[in-house]
């Protein structure tokens, strides 16, 4: 038996496809304009690759900058790689999309935030799905949430 339609699930991949677009074309093309990214990841996520002295001094969450020195970038499904200079001593970086929290590039004051959620340890696949209550009310269900941009604006 079907659960439904997963929207969050799908607009996850959606805006993960939609950095690693964006990326791809910088990898071929290079950054047009003002354009750059800030783009904080989780170093705790398994397909995280970068040196051992940048998980020490960040164990949780780093956020790099691709502007003006970066090599090597390179895109697949699963994530991307990048050279970035760390005091003038380069340093690849592996970085699956789905370590990605929030990509922005406030040159265009456009901004990503990835929510994490934990699954509850009672989810189960086999599960039979709960009843649905759908005697009409005007009061909002919840479980969404809107994620305003303005803290990017100028």
């Amino acid at each position: 038996m079907t659960r439904g339609i997963d929207y969050g699930s799908m607009m996850h991949r959606a805006m993960q496809g939609l950095i690693a677009d964006v990326l791809r074309g910088v990898a071929q093309n290079g950054l047009p304009g003002e354009h750059h990214f800030f783009i904080t990841f989780d170093t705790r996520d398994e397909g995280v690759q970068i040196a051992d002295w940048l998980h020490e001094r960040y164990p949780d969450e780093m956020t790099i900058v691709i502007q003006h020195w970066f090599e090597n970038l390179s895109v697949d499904d699963e994530g991307f790689t990048v050279t970035l200079n760390f005091g003038n001593s380069p340093e690849p970086l592996r970085i699956p999309f789905d370590a990605v929290r929030t990509f922005v590039d406030p040159s265009v004051e456009f901004g990503l935030r990835f929510e994490t959620q934990e699954p509850d340890e009672d989810d189960s696949e086999d599960e039979e799905p709960a009843p649905v209550d759908d005697t009409p009310d005007d009061t909002p269900k919840g479980g969404g949430e809107v994620v305003s941009l303005d803290k990017w604006r100028k």
